[in-house]
C-alpha cells in the first residue's frame, strides 16, 4: 500500500482515546504533586525547602526528555518508544510511593520525568498520522483536553487523595492506568509504512552524541534556573547566575551545532517555515499565560485570603469543565473556519477576560467570583491551543510529524515555566513597590491614618490591652493590612500585563498561512 493511501486499521478515536490516558496522567504529574509537598516532607522529616526537589526534579528530567523525544520516536519506533515511557513511567511511579526517604523519591521522580517526556509528544505526532488533515482538529481536541484539565484539577485531585489516603497514592494511581494503556496501545497503535521504512533507514546513522549532550545540559540548566531562581533570589545567587550563563552559552553553540549536522537530534531548519515558527511563538505563550494563571489564581486564594489548598484549586474546576466542552468545539470549527480568525477570537477572549480578572481581583472577592474569572480566562484558550496545533503542521512533509510534536510540547512547557517564574517573581517585586508608595500615606500627618490608628487602639483597649499594647497592636494591624493590599494589586498589575500581551497578539495570527480548503488528508512524504 502506497504511504499517502495508508489508514489505520482500526477506528482512529480508539487510537485517540488510547493515547490520551497515559498522557493525561503523566500531564497530571507535574501539578499533582504539589499540593502534598508539606505531607511528604513530614513523612521524611525534610523541610519545605527540600521537598520541593520532588517537582524540581520531574521538570528537569521531563524538560530534557522533550525535546529529543523525536529522534528517538524516529530511531527506535514510535510505538516502541511510547510503551516503553509508559512502562518506565509506570514503574517508576510505583517505586515513588514505595520510596522510604526523600532522596529515594527524588531519584524515582527523575526516572517518572524521564519516562514521561516522550508521551505528550508521541501522542500528538501519533494523532497527526492516525488522522487525515480535515479531522485534525477534533484529534487534537481530545490531546488538549489531556495537556490543558490535567494541570487545572491536579491540585485539588492531590489534595484529596492526600487527605482521605496518602500522598502515596498520588503516584500509585497511575499504575492501573498505564497497565490499561499499555494493553490498548499494543493492541491499536501502529507505526505508518514511512516511519518504518524511515527507521530502517536510520538504523546504522551516526548519532549525534555532541548535541545530545549539549541539550541534556543546556535544558537541564535552564529548567533549575526557572524552577528555583525565586527561592533562591535569581541573579543574588552566584549558582543561578553561574547556571543561567551556563544554559545561554550551551543553548547558544548547540543552535548553530545542530544547524550544521547533517542527522541532528532537534532539526531546527523546520522553524524556516512560516507556519510553524510563529505556532511555536504563540504555544510560548499560551503556555506562559496557561500554567502562570493556573499558579496565580490558588496562589491569590491561599496567602491573601486564606483558603485551604483543596478549596483554592476547587477554584480552577470551573475552568477545567469549559474546557472540555470548548476543546471539541474549537475542533469542529478549525476545519470549517479560517484557523487564523479562530485563533484571533481566542486571543481576543483570553485578554479581555485577564482585563475583566483585573478588575475584581482584590481582597473581597469571594469563590463564586474567582471560579467565574478562571471561566471566562480559560473559554478563550480552547480557540488559540487546537488552531495554533492545526496551523503548524501546514507545508510541513510527514516525515517531520515528530519532529514538530516534540518541539510544540517542549516550547509549551518551557513557557509554562518561564510563566510560571516571571509571575512569582513580578508578583513579589511589584508588591514591594507597592508597598512603597502605599506606605507613603502611613503617617502622623495623614488625618486619615490617625484617625485609623485611634479608632484601632480603642478598639483593642475595650478587649482588655493597656493603652501601649493596643497601640503598637494598631499599627502592626495596619502594616499587615498595607503588606495585603500592597500584594494584592501585585497580583492585579500582573495580569493586567499578561492581558495587554495577550491583546496585541490578535493581529499577529495573519502572519500564518491557511491551510488548503482542499486538504483533506496528511500531505504525502517528500
Amino acid at each position: 500500500m502506497p504511504d499517502a493511501a495508508w489508514h489505520p486499521r482500526f477506528n482512529p478515536w480508539i487510537v485517540a482515546i488510547t493515547v490520551t490516558l497515559a498522557t493525561f496522567m503523566e500531564v497530571l504529574d507535574t501539578s499533582i504533586a504539589n499540593i502534598a509537598l508539606p505531607h511528604i516532607a513530614g513523612s521524611f522529616g525534610a523541610s519545605t525547602n527540600e521537598s520541593t526537589w520532588v517537582l524540581t526534579s520531574y521538570l528537569v528530567s521531563n524538560g530534557i526528555v522533550l525535546p529529543i523525544s523525536a529522534w528517538l520516536a524516529t530511531r527506535f519506533g514510535r510505538k516502541r518508544y511510547y510503551m516503553s515511557c509508559v512502562v518506565l513511567f509506570a514503574a517508576s511511579s510505583f517505586l515513588c510511593g514505595l520510596a522510604p526517604s526523600l532522596s529515594m523519591l527524588v531519584f524515582f521522580r527523575v526516572l517518572q520525568g524521564i519516562g514521561g517526556g516522550g508521551l505528550q509528544p508521541s501522542e500528538q505526532s501519533i494523532l497527526a498520522d492516525t488522522f487525515p488533515a480535515s479531522k485534525r482538529g477534533m484529534a487534537f481536541s481530545v490531546y488538549g483536553m489531556a495537556v490543558v484539565l490535567a494541570p487545572a484539577i491536579g491540585p485539588t485531585l492531590g489534595g484529596w487523595i492526600t487527605d482521605n489516603f496518602s500522598w502515596r497514592w498520588i503516584f500509585y494511581i497511575n499504575v492501573p492506568i498505564s497497565i490499561l494503556s499499555l494493553y490498548l496501545t499494543n493492541k491499536f497503535v501502529e507505526d505508518p509504512p514511512y516511519l518504518k521504512k524511515i527507521q530502517a533507514e536510520r538504523r546504522d546513522a551516526t548519532v549525534d552524541y555532541v548535541g545530545l549532550g549539549l541539550i541534556a545540559l543546556g535544558i537541564g540548566f535552564l529548567q533549575y534556573v526557572l524552577d528555583k531562581g525565586q527561592e533562591k533570589d535569581w541573579f543574588g545567587s552566584n549558582l543561578i547566575l553561574t547556571m543561567f550563563i551556563a544554559a545561554i552559552i550551551i543553548l547558544v553553540f548547540w543552535v548553530f551545532w545542530e544547524w550544521r549536522h547533517p542527522h541532528p537530534i532537534v532539526e531546527l531548519k523546520l522553524l524556516k517555515n512560516r507556519n510553524f515558527a510563529t505556532a511555536v511563538c504563540f504555544l510560548f505563550i499560551l503556555g506562559t499565560v496557561l500554567f502562570g494563571t493556573t499558579v496565580l489564581i490558588p496562589q491569590f486564594l491561599q496567602t491573601l485570603l486564606g483558603y485551604p489548598a483543596v478549596n483554592a484549586g476547587l477554584a480552577l474546576a470551573g475552568g477545567g469543565a469549559v474546557m472540555i466542552v470548548m476543546m471539541p468545539l474549537s475542533g469542529f470549527l478549525v476545519s470549517r473556519v479560517d484557523p487564523r480568525f479562530l485563533m484571533s477570537c481566542g486571543f481576543a477572549a483570553t485578554s479581555l477576560a485577564l482585563f475583566y480578572m483585573c478588575n475584581h481581583l482584590d481582597l473581597m472577592v469571594d469563590f463564586k467570583t474567582v471560579a467565574l474569572l478562571r471561566v471566562f480566562q480559560t473559554m478563550g484558550l480552547a480557540f488559540i491551543f487546537v488552531p495554533s496545533n492545526v496551523l503548524s503542521y501546514v507545508g510541513i512533509p510527514r516525515e517531520k510529524n515528530n519532529q514538530i510534536s516534540s518541539m510544540s510540547n517542549f516550547v509549551r512547557n518551557i513557557g509554562g515555566s518561564v510563566g510560571i517564574a516571571l509571575i512569582s517573581t513580578s508578583v513579589t517585586r511589584n508588591a514591594q513597590v507597592r508597598q512603597s508608595y502605599l506606605s507613603a500615606n502611613m503617617n502622623n500627618g495623614n488625618p486619615r491614618f490617625t484617625q485609623m490608628i485611634d479608632g484601632l487602639t480603642a478598639t483593642l483597649r475595650m478587649r482588655g490591652l493597656d493603652p501601649a499594647q493596643a497601640h503598637a497592636q494598631a499599627f502592626a494591624r495596619l502594616g499587615l493590612l498595607l503588606q495585603q493590599q500592597a500584594t494584592a494589586l501585585a497580583y492585579k498589575d500582573v495580569v493586567s500585563v499578561l492581558a495587554v500581551l495577550i491583546g496585541c497578539l490578535v493581529p499577529l495570527t495573519l502572519i500564518m498561512k491557511r491551510p488548503p480548503r482542499a486538504s483533506v488528508d496528511i500531505p504525502p512524504a517528500h
